[in-house]
Protein backbone atom coordinates (compact mmCIF):
# COMPACT_ATOMS: atom_id res chain seq x y z
CA UNK A 1 0.00 0.00 0.00
CA UNK A 2 1.55 3.41 -1.14
CA UNK A 3 1.44 6.50 0.36
CA UNK A 4 3.36 8.43 -2.23
CA UNK A 5 2.45 9.44 -5.86
CA UNK A 6 5.20 8.14 -8.15
CA UNK A 7 3.70 9.57 -11.48
CA UNK A 8 3.43 12.89 -9.34
CA UNK A 9 7.17 12.50 -7.96
CA UNK A 10 7.98 12.45 -11.46
CA UNK A 11 10.39 9.21 -11.22
CA UNK A 12 12.01 8.66 -14.18
CA UNK A 13 14.28 4.94 -14.98
CA UNK A 14 18.29 6.17 -13.48
CA UNK A 15 16.67 8.16 -11.24
CA UNK A 16 18.98 7.77 -7.58
CA UNK A 17 16.19 7.21 -5.02
CA UNK A 18 16.65 7.73 -1.05
CA UNK A 19 13.93 6.21 0.87
CA UNK A 20 14.32 7.31 4.29
CA UNK A 21 12.66 6.18 7.00
CA UNK A 22 12.03 3.31 4.46
CA UNK A 23 10.49 0.36 7.37
CA UNK A 24 9.66 -2.77 5.43
CA UNK A 25 9.96 -1.18 2.05
CA UNK A 26 7.25 -0.62 0.46
CA UNK A 27 8.22 2.63 -1.05
CA UNK A 28 11.68 1.15 -2.38
CA UNK A 29 10.04 -1.58 -3.87
CA UNK A 30 8.12 0.41 -6.23
CA UNK A 31 10.88 2.78 -7.16
CA UNK A 32 13.20 -0.58 -7.92
CA UNK A 33 10.09 -1.92 -10.22
CA UNK A 34 10.46 1.71 -12.05
CA UNK A 35 13.86 1.57 -12.58
CA UNK A 36 15.17 3.70 -10.17
CA UNK A 37 18.67 3.11 -8.37
CA UNK A 38 17.22 2.63 -4.17
CA UNK A 39 19.06 3.48 -0.94
CA UNK A 40 16.30 2.13 1.47
CA UNK A 41 17.56 3.91 4.55
CA UNK A 42 16.38 3.37 8.46
CA UNK A 43 17.50 3.19 11.74
CA UNK A 44 15.89 0.12 12.74
CA UNK A 45 18.33 -3.15 11.64
CA UNK A 46 15.79 -5.87 11.65
CA UNK A 47 13.33 -3.34 9.17
CA UNK A 48 16.81 -3.13 6.28
CA UNK A 49 17.53 -6.98 6.83
CA UNK A 50 13.92 -7.70 5.89
CA UNK A 51 13.84 -4.87 2.82
CA UNK A 52 17.33 -6.96 1.41
CA UNK A 53 15.83 -10.03 1.53
CA UNK A 54 12.96 -9.11 0.00
CA UNK A 55 14.92 -7.09 -2.71
CA UNK A 56 16.75 -10.77 -3.60
CA UNK A 57 13.16 -12.74 -3.85
CA UNK A 58 12.41 -9.41 -6.52
CA UNK A 59 15.49 -10.24 -8.17
CA UNK A 60 14.94 -14.04 -8.30
CA UNK A 61 11.45 -13.35 -9.75
CA UNK A 62 12.60 -11.12 -12.57
CA UNK A 63 10.75 -7.98 -10.60
CA UNK A 64 13.68 -5.82 -10.99
CA UNK A 65 15.45 -3.85 -13.81
CA UNK A 66 18.35 -5.49 -15.00
CA UNK A 67 20.82 -2.77 -14.13
CA UNK A 68 18.85 -0.89 -10.59
CA UNK A 69 21.32 -1.06 -8.25
CA UNK A 70 19.29 -1.58 -4.56
CA UNK A 71 20.76 -0.79 -1.70
CA UNK A 72 20.03 -0.72 2.24
CA UNK A 73 22.16 1.88 4.84
CA UNK A 74 21.56 2.67 8.68
CA UNK A 75 20.91 6.31 9.30
CA UNK A 76 19.63 9.17 11.54
CA UNK A 77 17.59 11.56 9.45
CA UNK A 78 19.01 14.51 10.77
CA UNK A 79 23.09 13.17 10.34
CA UNK A 80 22.75 11.73 6.63
CA UNK A 81 25.70 9.07 5.62
CA UNK A 82 25.68 10.95 1.87
CA UNK A 83 27.24 13.04 -0.09
CA UNK A 84 26.23 16.68 -1.19
CA UNK A 85 23.45 16.32 -3.76
CA UNK A 86 23.47 12.46 -4.48
CA UNK A 87 20.00 11.98 -5.22
CA UNK A 88 17.16 13.03 -7.86
CA UNK A 89 14.19 11.55 -5.82
CA UNK A 90 13.76 11.25 -1.88
CA UNK A 91 10.90 9.81 -0.04
CA UNK A 92 10.57 10.71 3.31
CA UNK A 93 7.17 8.40 4.84
CA UNK A 94 5.48 9.05 8.34
CA UNK A 95 9.25 10.22 9.14
CA UNK A 96 9.27 13.73 9.97
CA UNK A 97 6.51 13.53 13.19
CA UNK A 98 8.66 11.02 15.14
CA UNK A 99 11.61 13.59 14.72
CA UNK A 100 12.22 16.20 17.33
CA UNK A 101 14.49 18.38 15.54
CA UNK A 102 13.15 18.31 11.97
CA UNK A 103 14.29 21.58 10.96
CA UNK A 104 17.92 19.41 11.13
CA UNK A 105 15.78 16.53 9.08
CA UNK A 106 14.83 19.10 6.45
CA UNK A 107 18.04 20.44 6.31
CA UNK A 108 19.50 17.27 5.66
CA UNK A 109 17.60 16.52 2.94
CA UNK A 110 17.93 19.55 1.07
CA UNK A 111 21.95 18.54 1.25
CA UNK A 112 21.68 15.42 -0.06
CA UNK A 113 19.08 16.39 -2.94
CA UNK A 114 20.48 17.25 -6.26
CA UNK A 115 19.97 20.49 -8.08
CA UNK A 116 15.98 20.18 -9.04
CA UNK A 117 15.46 17.38 -7.82
CA UNK A 118 12.20 16.23 -5.80
CA UNK A 119 11.43 15.46 -2.17
CA UNK A 120 8.21 13.78 -1.11
CA UNK A 121 7.33 14.01 2.35
CA UNK A 122 4.20 12.33 3.74
CA UNK A 123 2.57 12.95 7.41
CA UNK A 124 -0.07 12.51 9.55
CA UNK A 125 -2.84 14.93 8.26
CA UNK A 126 -4.14 17.67 10.90
CA UNK A 127 -7.71 16.09 11.41
CA UNK A 128 -7.56 12.60 11.94
CA UNK A 129 -4.04 12.90 14.11
CA UNK A 130 -5.39 15.13 16.48
CA UNK A 131 -8.62 12.55 16.78
CA UNK A 132 -6.24 10.11 17.70
CA UNK A 133 -4.28 12.56 20.01
CA UNK A 134 -7.33 13.35 21.39
CA UNK A 135 -8.68 9.90 22.30
CA UNK A 136 -5.34 8.67 23.71
CA UNK A 137 -2.45 10.09 25.22
CA UNK A 138 -0.60 6.51 24.84
CA UNK A 139 -0.62 6.99 21.05
CA UNK A 140 1.89 9.87 20.96
CA UNK A 141 5.23 10.96 22.78
CA UNK A 142 6.20 11.58 25.36
CA UNK A 143 4.03 7.90 26.72
CA UNK A 144 5.07 6.16 23.36
CA UNK A 145 8.22 5.66 22.96
CA UNK A 146 9.36 7.00 19.56
CA UNK A 147 5.89 7.86 18.90
CA UNK A 148 4.52 11.05 17.01
CA UNK A 149 6.19 14.34 18.34
CA UNK A 150 4.18 17.14 17.16
CA UNK A 151 0.97 17.69 15.04
CA UNK A 152 1.73 19.42 11.36
CA UNK A 153 -0.47 21.72 9.48
CA UNK A 154 -0.21 21.75 6.23
CA UNK A 155 1.16 25.37 5.95
CA UNK A 156 3.63 24.89 8.89
CA UNK A 157 5.11 21.94 6.53
CA UNK A 158 5.18 24.00 3.38
CA UNK A 159 7.04 26.89 5.46
CA UNK A 160 9.39 24.70 6.70
CA UNK A 161 10.04 23.07 3.47
CA UNK A 162 10.77 26.88 2.71
CA UNK A 163 12.88 27.46 5.19
CA UNK A 164 14.71 24.37 4.61
CA UNK A 165 15.36 26.91 0.60
CA UNK A 166 12.59 23.76 -1.46
CA UNK A 167 9.92 24.95 -2.82
CA UNK A 168 6.32 22.55 -2.35
CA UNK A 169 4.79 22.01 -5.74
CA UNK A 170 2.15 19.46 -4.93
CA UNK A 171 -0.17 18.20 -2.32
CA UNK A 172 -3.17 15.44 -1.93
CA UNK A 173 -4.65 13.38 0.83
CA UNK A 174 -4.24 9.26 1.29
CA UNK A 175 -5.71 6.58 3.63
CA UNK A 176 -8.93 7.89 4.28
CA UNK A 177 -10.57 5.14 5.59
CA UNK A 178 -7.33 4.35 7.34
CA UNK A 179 -8.69 7.21 9.97
CA UNK A 180 -11.84 5.36 11.35
CA UNK A 181 -8.99 2.15 12.44
CA UNK A 182 -6.78 4.42 14.46
CA UNK A 183 -10.00 6.33 16.54
CA UNK A 184 -10.97 2.99 17.14
CA UNK A 185 -7.72 1.67 18.18
CA UNK A 186 -6.91 5.04 20.18
CA UNK A 187 -10.24 4.09 21.88
CA UNK A 188 -10.10 1.24 22.97
CA UNK A 189 -6.37 0.85 23.49
CA UNK A 190 -3.65 1.45 21.48
CA UNK A 191 -2.51 -1.77 22.54
CA UNK A 192 -5.56 -3.36 22.28
CA UNK A 193 -5.66 -5.59 18.95
CA UNK A 194 -7.89 -8.04 20.16
CA UNK A 195 -10.53 -5.67 20.62
CA UNK A 196 -13.74 -7.39 17.97
CA UNK A 197 -13.89 -3.99 16.46
CA UNK A 198 -10.72 -3.22 16.05
CA UNK A 199 -10.50 -6.83 14.28
CA UNK A 200 -13.15 -5.98 11.97
CA UNK A 201 -12.00 -3.15 10.95
CA UNK A 202 -8.26 -4.23 10.09
CA UNK A 203 -10.01 -7.50 8.17
CA UNK A 204 -12.15 -5.00 6.45
CA UNK A 205 -8.90 -2.56 5.24
CA UNK A 206 -7.00 -5.84 4.44
CA UNK A 207 -9.67 -7.50 1.88
CA UNK A 208 -10.05 -3.54 0.88
CA UNK A 209 -5.79 -3.60 0.07
CA UNK A 210 -6.03 -7.01 -1.52
CA UNK A 211 -9.17 -6.67 -3.36
CA UNK A 212 -9.24 -2.59 -4.55
CA UNK A 213 -12.89 -2.82 -5.21
CA UNK A 214 -14.50 -0.47 -7.09
CA UNK A 215 -16.91 1.12 -4.92
CA UNK A 216 -14.67 1.44 -1.94
CA UNK A 217 -12.17 3.17 -4.03
CA UNK A 218 -14.94 5.77 -5.14
CA UNK A 219 -15.54 6.64 -1.41
CA UNK A 220 -12.24 6.99 -0.47
CA UNK A 221 -11.69 9.13 -2.99
CA UNK A 222 -14.62 11.31 -2.25
CA UNK A 223 -13.49 11.18 1.39
CA UNK A 224 -9.57 11.87 1.18
CA UNK A 225 -9.81 15.70 1.19
CA UNK A 226 -11.54 15.55 4.48
CA UNK A 227 -10.21 12.30 6.43
CA UNK A 228 -7.62 11.14 4.38
CA UNK A 229 -4.83 9.98 7.13
CA UNK A 230 -1.70 10.76 5.28
CA UNK A 231 -1.14 14.29 3.56
CA UNK A 232 1.54 14.30 0.64
CA UNK A 233 3.61 17.41 -0.28
CA UNK A 234 6.06 17.22 -2.72
CA UNK A 235 8.64 20.25 -2.72
CA UNK A 236 11.21 21.06 -5.26
CA UNK A 237 15.23 22.10 -4.92
CA UNK A 238 15.72 24.94 -7.12
CA UNK A 239 18.79 25.25 -9.49
CA UNK A 240 19.50 28.34 -7.68
CA UNK A 241 19.55 27.19 -4.42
Amino acid sequence: MLTVNFDRMQLQEGHMVLDLGCGFGRHAFEALRRGGHVVACDMALPELKQVRSTYAAMAEVGELHVNAPAFTCAGDATRLPFNDSSFDRIIASEVLEHVYNDADALNELFRVLKPEGILAVTVPAYLPERICWALSDSYHAPIEVGGHVRIYTRKKLESKMRTARMQPIDYHRAHALHSPYWWLKCAVGTKNDQNKLVKAYLKFLTWDIVKQPLFTRSVEKILQPVLGKSAIIYAQKTATA
